[in-house]
């Protein structure tokens, strides 16, 4: 099918859901997987799954956006109002989180040795367990004009959650490769990572510098939106070349432009008014590319994954909440917006299947790892969104009739 006609039909699909979703009072980011569902290959087949795959570069720009804007949010003032909160409930729930999935998960194994969970099997699952989506969130949020504590320490907590996901998952892949037979080394498990965080934000800074630098050279609103799409897709297509985190590359392009350029406002309304479609269709397509089918091959272990995920990030963000002393709605409902979860994961299940395909018994259990991470993928992906636009109403912080 031609590429145009599968994106005019997404969006239009997108369009028409979002209207029925409306009526019910569901997040849009809901309606919209709902809508790429429908016609994806599980339900419709006017998309198939070849086709929704290869449109990897609308993803990878709507991502970049999502973190461009995301970065956006982190002006000097409101960080130096907020302290080191945000990087203390950050380090509290995904740590946690990761221990919660490791120490069920073997604890599992030992109760039911006949499941064939194995300890590397429970630390990749642990690791990739931590990954938290930020594009949902920035929807709901978007969507419902949510403001206050809670929503103000969500955008951050978000925002880090990856560049800690990426440390935990290179030292748990690490790990249990070494335990199936591999090598252990500290630039696998330290030095790489670190590389990579160090030369995403430096990319970063850069690219958001000449961005706010070029944007005194023009005055027109549309150009000033060009340099924006520019210095994003810059930033991905470099990040592709470099092996450097997209996310965390936009992240500081959003956050060093933000803090150092007179034009900022009119950089970001410019955006927020290019970016919705882009946002729409990627849903859209993202909802194509679900597999109702893994569903009923997860099992226990996927349900016990899902339990213990949900477990760590509530508990965790209370207990780094009440280190910090944070509002009461923090530590009530923050880490029930942070469930959704997408591209960060499913890129970290596939680093899995590359990494450990030279034995039968990898291979095995890469496949395993791939499906519970998928399945949990569509459950968070489609409730996610419904938990966080609850959580936020019920902080105070949308209005109960939106």
């Amino acid at each position: 099918m031609n590429t145009l006609l599968i994106i005019g039909i997404a969006i239009a699909a997108g369009l028409l859901v979002s209207r029925g979703a409306r009526a019910v009072k569901l997040p849009n980011v809901t309606a919209f997987l709902v809508a790429g569902l429908i016609i994806g290959p599980c339900v419709g087949g006017l998309i198939d799954k070849e086709t929704a795959a290869s449109m990897n570069v609308i993803s990878d720009a709507a991502l970049g956006f999502i973190a461009y804007s995301i970065g956006g949010e982190f002006k000097l003032s409101y960080l130096k109002q907020i302290g080191k909160a945000p990087l203390t409930i950050t380090a509290f729930q995904g740590l946690s989180t990761a221990f919660c999935v490791d120490v069920g998960l073997i604890a599992l194994s030992f109760i039911f040795p006949s499941l064939g969970i194995t300890m590397p099997m429970a630390l990749l699952l642990g690791a990739i367990a931590l990954a938290t989506a930020p594009a949902a969130t920035l929807m709901v949020v978007r969507q419902y004009k949510a403001d206050g504590p809670v929503t103000r320490m969500l955008l951050p907590v978000v925002a880090m959650d990856d560049a800690l996901g990426l440390m935990v998952y290179s030292i748990s892949s690490s790990v249990a490769e070494g335990m199936m037979g591999g090598e252990m080394t500290a630039q696998s498990m330290v030095l790489s990572p670190l590389i990579e965080i160090f030369g995403s934000v430096a990319l970063g800074a850069a690219l958001g510098a000449v961005l706010g630098f070029c944007a005194r050279f023009f005055a027109s609103r549309g150009n000033k939106l060009a340099l924006s799409i520019a210095a994003v897709f810059a930033g991905v297509g470099l990040c592709s070349m470099w092996n450097l985190s997209s996310l965390l590359v936009c992240m500081m392009i959003g956050a060093v432009m933000v803090n150092t350029s007179q034009q900022r406002q009119v950089l970001m309304e410019q955006c927020d008014r290019f970016t919705p479609p882009l946002f729409l269709l990627f849903f859209v397509l993202s909802g194509a590319d679900l597999d109702l089918s893994v569903l009923p091959q997860v099992g226990v272990i996927g349900v016990l994954y899902l339990v213990l995920r949900c477990t760590g990030k509530w508990g965790g963000t209370m207990l780094g909440a009440h280190c910090v002393r944070a509002d009461d709605n923090i530590k009530k409902y923050l880490g029930l917006t942070l469930l959704p979860q997408a591209g960060v994961a499913i890129g970290m299940a596939a680093l899995v299947n590359s990494k450990f395909n030279k034995t039968p018994e990898m291979i095995a259990m890469s496949t395993r790892i791939n499906t519970i991470v998928l399945a949990g993928v569509l459950v968070f992906e489609l409730i996610g969104p419904i938990i966080t636009k609850w959580a936020l109403t019920k902080a105070g912080e949308i209005s109960a009739a939106k």
